[in-house]
C-alpha cells in the first residue's frame, strides 16, 4: 500500500493517476481491516490507501442481522426508504465517533458527509453527549406553554450569534418546517404573496417548502408551489457566464474570463436575468426572496461575488423581505464566518436554520427582526416539540463545543487544504470539472469531458462513488443530473483524513478512467 504523505510532498502515483513503476514495502489492509506487511506497486488491485488511526474502540453489534434489516426495510418502511438507500451494497452503520462511522461488521469509514452536513461537532461529541445525558435525568419534554431555563439561556445565546436586528427567534423540528414558517411571516408582513428562488435550489420537502425547491427529482405530480416563482441560478460552471475571478472560493473555475478587475460580466448577465423575471413572472409588489449562500443540494454551487447584494437591493425595492436559508451553511461550516450570508456581505431580514444547530438532534429555528416576527402574532401557531428541554440543551452545547473546539477555524484551514489539492486533482483529470465551495461545504464536479462539461453519467458517478465507499470514506451526491460529489463532513476532521480522502477519490477515478 502506499503511504499517505502529509501535504502530499511525495505524490507519485498516489495522487497523479501515473504509475511509479517501482516496487517497494508499505503497510497494506486488508478486506476484513487487517494489517499486513507486502511489496506492492502502485495501485495494485487488492490495496487501498492507510486509513488514518482513531483511538476510539466501538462496541460490538449483536443486533439483527444485516438480511433481517433488509427483509424490514422493504416490508415495514415506505417504499421512499429504499428509493433513498445509499449504494449498491448498504452501509450498516452501528455506531459513531467525531468524524468516525462504523459498520455492523466493525469496518471503519471516514465520514465525509455527515448524516447531510448535519453532523457539525462530531458524532457523539464528549461535550454534547454529556449536556444531553444531564437533561435526560432532569426533564426530557415540556412545552413554550411553560416558561423553562433551556429555551431562554438557548436563544440569548443563539441571538448572540447574529447581527442586528435579528434577534426574534422561533424553534422549530425541521429546515422544511423553518423555511414553511419563513414563507408565512414573509407573506404577513409584507402583505404580498409571491416569492422567488433559484433554480437547482433545495428548501425542504413539506407541502409548503417543496414549492420552494427547483429540483424535478423532489417534485410531485400535484399542485404545489402556488406563489413560488424560480430565476435563473447564477452558477458560473455549469451556467451559460462564468469567469476565472467570479467566486469569493479558494478555487475558481477553468473558464476564461477578460473581466477588467473590479468587475463581472457573469454576474451583470445574472442580474439581468432575475430583472428579467421580476418584470415578466411576478407582481411588482413581491413577499421575499429565498436563497442558500451556497447550495447544497444543488451541488455545492456558488454565486458570483456581488450577485446576493444586488438581488437583495432588487427585491427590497419590491417590497420583498431577504431570507437566507443557511440550513446547510450555517455555524461555521463556510469557514471564514460563522454564516454563510456573511460571506456575501449582506444582512437578510430572516434566516432559517436547522441540521448543524443540533448535531443531528432534530432542531430548526427561524430568526427574523421585531417587526418581522409581530406579524407572526396575528394568528396562534403552536409546535410541541420545537425548542423542548432536550433540543435546547443540546444545542446550546453545540454552540459551546463551536467555539471551545475552533471548529470555524478548522473549517477554514482543513477545507481550503483540502480544494487546493482537489483542485490538483481536477487539473489532472479529464473527467473532474470543477472544484468549488467554502470551508467545509465542497462541491466536486464531474463531467463527460472538460470541453462540453456535460455531466458524468450516472454509471459512472456510481463506480467511482462505490469505490470510494469500498475503501472506507462516505461522501454525498448532489446536483440536477446527481454529477456532483458533495463533502461535507463533521467539521473536526483533520489535513491527515484530508489526505487519506485525497488518495481514495484519486485512486478511484484514476481506475475507473482505465476501465473506461
Amino acid at each position: 500500500m502506499y503511504k499517505v504523505m502529509s501535504c502530499f510532498s511525495a505524490r507519485c502515483g498516489v495522487l497523479t493517476g501515473r504509475s511509479c513503476f517501482q516496487t517497494s514495502l508499505a503497510k497494506v489492509h486488508s478486506a476484513n481491516g487487517a494489517l499486513c506487511q507486502k511489496s506492492a506497486l502502485s495501485y495494485p488491485p487488492t490495496n487501498i490507501p492507510e486509513m488514518p488511526p482513531c483511538n476510539f474502540s466501538p462496541e460490538k453489534y449483536e443486533g439483527i442481522s444485516k438480511e433481517r434489516m433488509m427483509e424490514i426495510r422493504k416490508q415495514n418502511c415506505n417504499p421512499m426508504t429504499m428509493k433513498v438507500t445509499y449504494y449498491k451494497k448498504p452501509v450498516f452503520v452501528h455506531q459513531g465517533y467525531m468524524q468516525w462511522l462504523w459498520d455492523v461488521d466493525g469496518k471503519r469509514y471516514l465520514d465525509l458527509f455527515a448524516g447531510v452536513a448535519t453532523v457539525s461537532v462530531g458524532h457523539c461529541h464528549p461535550k454534547v453527549r454529556a449536556a444531553a445525558e444531564q437533561q435526560l435525568k432532569k426533564l426530557w419534554h415540556t412545552t413554550n406553554i411553560y416558561v423553562y431555563p433551556a429555551i431562554h439561556e438557548y436563544c440569548e445565546k443563539l441571538a448572540s450569534h447574529l447581527p442586528d436586528p435579528l434577534k426574534v427567534i422561533y424553534l422549530t423540528n425541521s429546515g422544511s418546517e423553518a423555511n414553511d414558517l419563513a414563507m408565512l411571516m414573509a407573506r404577513l408582513y409584507t402583505g404580498n404573496y409571491d416569492i422567488i428562488t433559484l433554480r437547482g435550489s433545495y428548501h425542504g420537502g413539506s407541502p409548503q417548502s417543496i414549492g420552494l425547491t427547483s429540483n424535478a427529482d423532489y417534485k410531485y405530480p400535484i399542485a404545489n408551489g402556488l406563489g413560488c416563482t424560480n430565476t435563473m441560478c447564477p452558477d458560473v460552471f455549469r451556467g451559460p457566464w462564468g469567469g476565472s475571478h467570479c467566486r469569493d472560493s479558494p478555487v475558481q473555475t477553468s473558464r476564461e474570463c477578460s473581466c477588467a478587475q473590479g468587475s463581472c460580466m457573469a454576474n451583470e448577465q445574472y442580474i439581468r436575468q432575475l430583472k428579467e423575471t421580476l418584470a415578466t413572472s411576478v407582481p411588482t409588489r413581491i413577499a421575499a426572496f429565498f436563497g442558500e449562500p451556497i447550495q447544497g443540494v444543488g451541488g455545492a454551487v456558488q454565486y458570483p461575488k456581488n450577485y446576493l447584494k444586488e438581488a437583495y437591493q432588487l427585491v427590497r425595492e419590491r417590497g420583498g423581505i431577504c431570507i437566507s436559508d443557511e440550513v446547510q451553511t450555517g455555524f461555521g461550516r463556510t469557514g471564514s464566518h460563522f454564516w454563510g450570508f456573511e460571506g456575501h456581505d449582506v444582512v437578510p431580514d430572516m434566516v432559517t436554520m436547522a441540521k448543524g444547530i443540533g448535531n443531528g438532534f432534530p432542531m430548526g429555528a427561524v430568526v427574523t427582526t421585531p417587526e418581522i416576527a409581530a406579524s407572526f402574532a396575528k394568528g396562534v401557531h403552536f409546535n410541541t416539540f420545537g425548542g423542548n428541554p432536550m433540543a435546547c440543551v443540546v444545542a446550546s452545547s453545540v454552540l459551546d463545543a463551536i467555539i471551545e473546539d475552533g471548529t470555524q477555524k478548522n473549517s477554514l484551514d482543513v477545507g481550503t487544504y483540502l480544494m487546493t489539492e482537489l483542485a490538483k486533482l481536477r487539473d489532472k483529470y479529464e473527467i473532474i470539472g470543477d472544484i468549488r465551495g467554502k470551508g467545509l461545504q465542497i462541491g466536486v464536479e464531474m463531467v463527460k469531458d472538460k470541453a462540453s462539461r456535460d455531466p458524468l453519467p450516472p454509471g459512472g458517478m456510481s463506480d467511482i462513488f462505490e469505490a470510494v465507499k469500498d475503501m472506507g470514506v462516505l461522501i454525498g451526491k448532489g446536483g440536477l443530473d446527481g454529477q456532483t460529489f458533495r463533502i461535507k463532513p463533521p467539521m473536526c476532521i483533520t489535513k491527515e483524513d484530508a489526505d487519506f480522502f485525497l488518495a481514495v477519490f484519486s485512486k478511484s477515478v484514476h481506475s475507473y478512467m482505465e476501465r473506461r
